[in-house]
């Protein structure tokens, strides 16, 4: 792989300094993860007289409520109390972005599962009995299931956004070809390993303690405050860590964490929620699913010149965090490859389905997963590869991306060539070639996968973090920021950094919980961002607090701080070690009355974006790869195995290679389920059909890639990158879109009449189906 010379922004010294850490370490969390010593909501020592709570919720997906009975429930032994909106003493609002979905039902229910009463009893098996007992009439209103159909019945969360480059119609009339078309990409159920849940415990003054699984600690502190009508710091959030996150527990912890809260108000005393599988499953909002039509405009040497989309995002009953997807949906609607002329629009749907929420790329790989299927389609009627078209477009330095961003420090020709390169591509097309002349029953497809993600919340204002560092008395350290650890590693990169900067062992640095009142007004731990934010705030105090003992070390030593550097445990003057080892030199600076602890704040720089224009420097980075999937189909049974997964991934500088290896591959299986396997249904009414592990199927150990290769991309990595090491979390989701057409390319192998589809999931009934079809009359 050749590398980047273009970006040189840090002198050597700093360089240095950025690229030391390159030893990969193991994950923190991993002795006590395999030892099952890790700690979670369900795993916090109650108190003793502690309740538990049940959900009642909502049986159709929309309606008039007219009667609910609740006798036979309250007088069940061991109900304490039941909790409805008439209980909230403040507002019955728990809508973040737009105010538009209530903590409880009032008059009307708006989609199956929709809380609507909280019972607390002495047991949850006594909670769930008296759900049992519960019996509600509600008349039927109409039910939107589908965006096309709120589409058409003009039901929206708020109005279209469109991104415009150049002039897209204009440009079509220079066109050698034109092709339109329709794409479907399907919801995706979290299912995390640990479910949604909270613990509530009061405090002395009317002071109520929070444990939730929840990536925005901030945001359950502020919904909380709202619904009980009290002040913010009046609350207090906690979290260790969370069993798996993906997005689904940036907003919707929040609903359950406030019941919780809300039981313990009226009480005073301790409630525990946690949903059990089933009613996770029914209660909580998916990845979004979306409706496409597209519009493509090709050269006569393929470039794409002109391109026009609409999504049709499937928002549910509520706008939860729909607005802020569909943006980034079109943020990431060319992927990596540059179109001159532009039109792209955005309808948040309303339907009576859970309000769908955040997912591991946040809009990005619905957008992106348009555009690819606007190639194959192409590429497929034209005569050619898809690879051809792919190649022909990817993005260079300087081009200008839809939102007015000019692109910069592009690795997108430089993943791909290499790919191609270090995976010997025309040995793997001659081996898919071979195969398929010589088997009539199993058949071989193969498919590139570009990516370019953008690294940075588009809101600009939550581009923010803070960390607060301690230094105790025997040396060793304290760290808080608003990091929340979900199995991506943070917390171990976030130990690297102060270790790196005092030069003292890993086991020195202790990450304390996230907490809103260590450290308060954080975003959440998404988009991608939280190790560079919190990681960076982290730098920039362990640096301030570098500085103070150097000057101490200084004025013991009688040089200038600048010839004092710490190192391996000691001080050093001029290189040289000198006889103060780390204990000491803290020892020195409490009898100095130097401060030992420091809060320090990052924000993003040069980020922004003018929404009424549309246009705007919104990301820090970008983030690029290339992916090779090849599948190898049962051309009897519809069946199929991914023979292998080649990647290459930009990962800057990584910090820590382990860490990232296993983000990309967690990834990339992720999104291999979402396009090949994970089907989310519901029927007419609303209800969820696909409601179990044994009607919802994820990928296992028998379903991934037989082979994944993962190769760094040589870069120089990005200054606003932590320590250059680029984010790894969301980017490698979209490989999995390369899943979908390497399938796609099996079943053209045996069946030429075949006409591709753009629905997603690729279930095997879908490939059964197109093994077989005939050609059109």
């Amino acid at each position: 792989m050749h590398k980047n010379k273009s970006y040189n922004i840090l002198d050597a010294k700093l360089d240095a300094e950025y690229t030391a850490l390159k030893k990969s370490i193991k994950n923190r969390d991993s002795y006590t993860h395999v030892r099952g010593e890790s700690l979670y909501v369900d795993d916090v020592n109650i108190r003793q007289g502690t309740f538990h709570a049940v959900v009642f919720d909502s049986p159709k997906a929309h309606g008039k409520i007219k009667h609910i009975d609740y006798s036979k429930a309250e007088a069940l032994e061991g109900v304490e109390r039941i909790l409805t909106y008439k209980d909230i003493p403040g507002k019955n609002q728990i809508g973040g972005i737009i105010p538009d979905e209530p903590l409880f039902a009032e008059n009307e229910v708006h989609f199956c599962g929709m809380p609507i009463a909280l019972i607390i009893a002495e047991t949850e098996f006594i909670a769930r009995e008296a759900r049992r007992l519960i019996t509600i009439d509600i008349e039927d209103l109409p039910v939107i299931i589908t965006a096309k159909d709120a589409k058409e019945k003009g039901s929206f969360i708020n109005e279209p956004r469109t991104f415009n480059l150049g002039d897209s119609e204009k440009a079509f009339e220079n066109c050698e070809y034109i092709f339109e078309g329709e794409t479907f990409s399907n919801g995706q159920e979290h299912l995390y390993i640990e479910a949604q849940g909270a613990y509530a415990e009061p405090l002395e003054n009317g002071n109520i303690k929070i444990t939730s699984s929840t990536q925005g600690p901030t945001a359950v502190q502020k919904t909380t405050a709202l619904v009980l009508g009290i002040a913010m710091h009046k609350i207090e959030v906690d979290v260790t860590r969370l069993g798996g996150g993906f997005g689904g527990k940036e907003d919707q912890a929040t609903p359950w964490a406030v019941m919780a809260a809300l039981a313990t108000y009226h009480l005073n005393q301790s409630v525990k929620l946690v949903l059990n599988r089933h009613d996770d499953l029914r209660m909580t909002g998916k990845r979004h699913p979306y409706e496409s039509s597209y519009k493509i405009g090709l050269s006569k040497d393929l470039k794409i010149l002109a391109y026009q989309v609409e999504f049709l995002q499937n928002s549910g009953a509520a706008a939860d965090l729909s607005p802020a997807i569909a943006e980034r949906t079109l943020f990431h609607a060319t992927n990596s490859y540059y179109v001159p002329n532009v039109t792209t629009k955005v309808l948040s749907c309303k339907t009576n389905l859970p309000p769908n929420t955040a997912f591991r790329g946040f809009g990005g790989p619905q957008g992106m997963f348009v555009i690819e299927s606007a190639i194959a389609r192409a590429a497929d009627s034209i005569g050619v590869s898809a690879r051809t078209i792919q190649e022909a477009n990817l993005l260079d330095e300087n081009d200008t991306f839809s939102y007015g961003q000019v692109a910069k420090q592009v690795e997108a020709k430089n993943s791909w060539n290499s790919a191609k390169s270090l995976f010997e591509i025309e040995s793997l097309d001659q081996e898919v070639e071979d195969f398929n002349k010589n088997n009539s029953v199993f058949k071989k497809g193969m498919a590139f996968m570009p990516i370019c993600f953008g690294i940075s919340f588009t809101n600009t204002p939550m581009n923010h973090a803070r960390a607060l560092v301690h230094i105790y008395l025997d040396g060793s350290v304290g760290i808080s920021t608003a990091a929340v650890e979900m199995g991506q590693g943070v917390n171990t990169k976030i130990i690297q950094i102060a270790a790196q900067v005092f030069s003292i062992p890993l086991e020195s640095i202790k990450i304390e919980s996230t907490n809103t009142t260590r450290v308060a007004n954080t975003s959440p731990s998404a988009a991608s961002s939280t190790a560079d934010l919190n990681g960076k705030a982290t730098l920039k105090a362990c640096n301030i607090l570098l500085e103070r003992l150097k000057k101490v070390a200084s004025k013991y030593h009688k040089v200038n701080p600048d010839q004092v550097s710490l190192k391996d445990g000691f001080v050093y003057v001029d290189h040289e070690k000198s006889q103060v080892e780390w204990q000491h030199l803290i020892s020195m600076a409490m009898i100095e009355r130097v401060a030992l602890t420091e809060n320090a704040h990052y924000a993003t720089p040069e980020i922004h974006f003018d929404k009424s224009k549309e246009k705007g420097h919104p990301f820090a980075y970008h983030v690029y790869g290339t992916s090779i999937i090849t599948t190898t189909v049962d051309c009897m049974r519809g069946t199929y195995e991914f023979d292998s997964a080649k990647i290459v991934h930009d990962y800057g500088k990584s910090m820590s290679k382990g860490i990232d290896l296993g983000q990309v591959e967690g990834a990339l299986i992720q999104g291999i389920g979402w396009m090949t396997m994970e089907e989310i249904s519901y029927n007419e009414d609303g209800k969820l059909l696909s409601n179990a592990l044994s009607t919802y199927k994820i990928p296992d150990l028998f379903s991934v890639p037989k082979h994944v290769e993962t190769v760094p991309l040589e870069t120089d990595g990005h200054v606003l990158a932590i320590l250059k090491s680029k984010a790894v979390g969301e980017p490698p989701l979209m490989y999995g879109i390369g899943a979908y057409f390497a399938i796609q390319n099996a079943i053209k192998a045996f069946n030429p009449n075949y006409n591709m589809k753009f629905h997603a999931p690729m279930t095997p009934e879908k490939v059964l189906m197109g093994l077989y079809e005939k050609k059109p009359d």
